[in-house]
């Protein structure tokens, strides 16, 4: 009785080192579980940003258009002027001196005229007594119509003189801003120096550059729309977003050869006078991506600036593939190619993959996807 309960203890023992055995050797067969998702296609708005060079509206320099001392500045640099507002004042009185020898010359070739006419009138008369001949009152009209053309030449010296003295009196061409004022009262102002500049950036014009494939698109989306122009936002240097919304109202006619680029021209208005001539900012474009092909990021490793995802085979092993991303919105690459709807990837842990690794998938719905990721 004693060896019967020994014997069944030892085959007891015997019998549960093999269930262990065997408990063990199944768990070492065990597949990891990954979960699995198939590439699928969605509508993706996509923001483009565009480096953009502000330009005001009118922005016109300031020259002088005759020389002489500056003799008074009437606006200080960074005020508003308005149009016709008397800006710099050169000294005159060289021009009136100018003016008043013109006059002066006038005067003169008006009494030459007139006493050639009078020489005219006499010679005439002796002409028709038969005292002197047809040639003398010849010489006599061609010396009157000289003395006629030396008033015209005086009045025109005049006119020009006029015109010089009045530019010495520099006026604004349109409301505006002044720019830096380089030169101070008493200096000697060459003709064509530049005095300043004068802007009206009560509207500002933004203009960037996109490709020519962009372009493209943009064309086809505005041929789609009922709106001729399409709404685009400024964010400025410091990232800050512009309370105004631009409009694209032109673009250049040649698309750039070296850079394949061609330059399109928002207007913006800019009440607050925030935008200057010269001020940089980004334009954001709104471009609706038709069936898109998206995938998580988190589905992505990247290795040496190349961006791969794991493709589950019909083995369940995995496999190594490239793809080139177009862009990334929110929490997925928009893919440019390499990939194609219906392709199964692993969605996530993808770091404890290895090539050719055997897994038990556990497969995600694209609705799952979206809820747990942020596309637009």
């Amino acid at each position: 009785m004693i060896k019967h309960n020994y014997f069944q203890k030892i085959i007891f023992i015997l019998f549960f080192a093999g269930c262990t055995a065997n408990g063990n050797e199944e768990q070492n067969d065990e597949k990891p579980v990954f979960p699995v998702i198939e590439v699928f296609s969605d509508n993706v708005d996509l923001d483009i940003d565009y480096v953009a060079d502000m330009h005001a509206a009118q922005n016109v320099e300031i020259r002088a258009r005759v020389e002489g001392y500056l003799e008074e500045i009437l606006v200080d640099e960074g005020r508003q002027v308005k149009k016709g507002q008397l800006l710099f004042k050169i000294n005159d009185q060289e021009y009136r001196s100018e003016l008043a020898r013109a006059q002066a010359a006038i005067k003169t070739a008006e009494a030459e005229a007139k006493a050639a006419e009078l020489e005219k009138e006499r010679v005439k008369l002796l002409v028709d007594k038969g005292v002197v001949s047809k040639t003398e009152l010849d010489l006599a009209e061609a010396k009157l119509l000289a003395a006629i053309a030396k008033i015209d030449e005086a009045k025109a010296a005049e006119s020009a003189t006029a015109v010089k003295l009045a530019n010495t009196l520099i006026r604004s061409p349109f409301d505006g801003i002044i720019d830096r004022i380089p030169y101070k009262v008493g200096s000697l102002i060459n003709e064509g120096t530049l005095l300043t500049t004068v802007s009206d950036i009560s509207t500002v014009n933004a203009y960037f550059n996109v490709s020519e494939i962009e372009y493209l698109h943009y064309l086809k989306k505005r041929k789609d729309s009922t709106n001729h122009y399409t709404e685009v936002t400024l964010y400025l240097a410091d990232g800050s977003e512009y309370p105004e919304k631009g409009k694209i109202e032109t673009m250049e006619s040649e698309i750039e050869e070296s850079t394949g680029s061609i330059a399109f021209r928002a207007r913006f208005k800019n009440p607050g006078g925030i935008l200057k001539h010269g001020s940089s900012g980004r334009i954001r474009l709104k471009n609706t991506l038709k069936t898109a092909i998206i995938i998580p990021q988190k589905s992505v490793v990247e290795i040496q600036d190349k961006n791969y995802v794991f493709l589950l085979q019909k083995d369940n092993t995995v496999k190594m593939k490239s793809f080139l991303p177009k862009a990334r919105k929110g929490h997925f690459y928009v893919v440019e190619k390499g990939l194609m709807p219906g392709e199964k990837i692993i969605y996530e842990g993808v770091l404890n993959l290895k090539e050719g690794m055997e897994i038990f998938p556990n497969y995600l719905s694209k609705e799952t996807i979206l809820s747990e990721n942020q596309v637009n």
